[in-house]
């Protein structure tokens, strides 16, 4: 597994499979990185289950981002902690994949996806199949190199309207070129949804914050994401503008709606539940 696989690549070994029903693997957080947001746990659960619907589909298709009715976000993790993956398909076909997944650490449950749906498209349109080929056969040996993750640093966002507690917009600004892009794709850049929804759900603390009060040994963090929804690909350079807005809130929790928007049009929404918890 060669150096593209580095920054942006979420499963380590495939340790049981049955192609286009269901997958095991394993991803071990480098243990010198800066910071893994719950969404690339996510991104995790889904990569393992992009793996084994291509194998299913000898290469020939690949899932991308769609739908995803609820995740639920259990536990944060740390630096050095090892993810136990697993994915369970519904469906496998040419037309898309439905499959539902999850991921621990040393036996507990840190992240639960559910109803997901993933649009498959030709394969070559975004990598050579015969590397995506390869690359799994590797996965289900040795496995790739552990600590290749240097992490990704927050994008930044500019905000240009804002109601305390209430609402907040934001500009983010894709990069024209970044170290992820080589992984996700190499044929046809395309900026991850999980880093767009790591970006809404930031401004979304940010309300929360504003609107409630927590204890000292607690902090803030979004519990569940719920009916995802990507709408295009974003490409690099897009300029986007993402918006959270409360839709509900009280002592204990805090919830708001979730978009995001290129040249005026509509490319992704979810809405996300925030609560307190007990600081790790």
């Amino acid at each position: 597994m060669d150096e593209r696989f580095s920054a942006f690549s979420f499963v380590d070994r495939i340790t049981d499979v049955s192609p286009g029903v269901s997958a095991r693997g394993t991803y071990r957080i480098p243990a010198g990185v800066p910071a893994f947001p719950a969404s690339l746990v996510a991104e995790a659960v889904g990569q393992l289950a992009a793996w084994t619907s291509m194998a299913r589909l000898d290469f020939r298709r690949r899932p991308v981002a769609g739908l995803a009715r609820e995740t639920r976000f259990l536990r944060a993790v740390r630096a050095g902690d090892t993810l136990a993956l697993e994915a369970d398909l519904e469906s496998c076909t040419d037309d898309d994949v439905a499959y539902a997944g999850r991921a621990s650490v040393s036996g507990e449950s840190v992240i639960v996806l559910e109803q997901c749906l993933g649009p498959m498209l030709p394969a070559e349109d975004f990598d050579a199949p015969e590397a995506l080929r390869h690359d799994y056969e590797t996965l289900r040996a040795d496995g790739a190199p552990s600590d290749r993750f240097a992490g990704v640093a927050p994008i930044a966002l500019e905000v240009v309207e804002s109601s305390p507690a209430v609402r907040v917009k934001a500009m983010l600004q894709v990069p024209d070129s970044a170290p992820f892009f080589a992984d996700h794709f190499p044929r046809k850049p395309v900026f991850p949804a999980t880093l767009l929804l790591d970006s809404q759900i930031r401004l979304a603390l940010g309300l929360a914050r504003e609107a409630m009060s927590v204890a000292d040994d607690a902090e803030l963090a979004a519990t569940r994401v719920l009916d995802v929804k990507i709408r295009a690909f974003i490409a690099p350079g897009q300029r986007l503008e993402i918006s959270a807005e409360k839709t509900a809130a009280d002592a204990t929790r805090y919830s708001a709606k979730l978009s995001a928007r290129a040249n005026g049009k509509l490319v992704a929404t979810a809405r996300v539940e925030i609560a307190a918890r007990r600081r790790a």
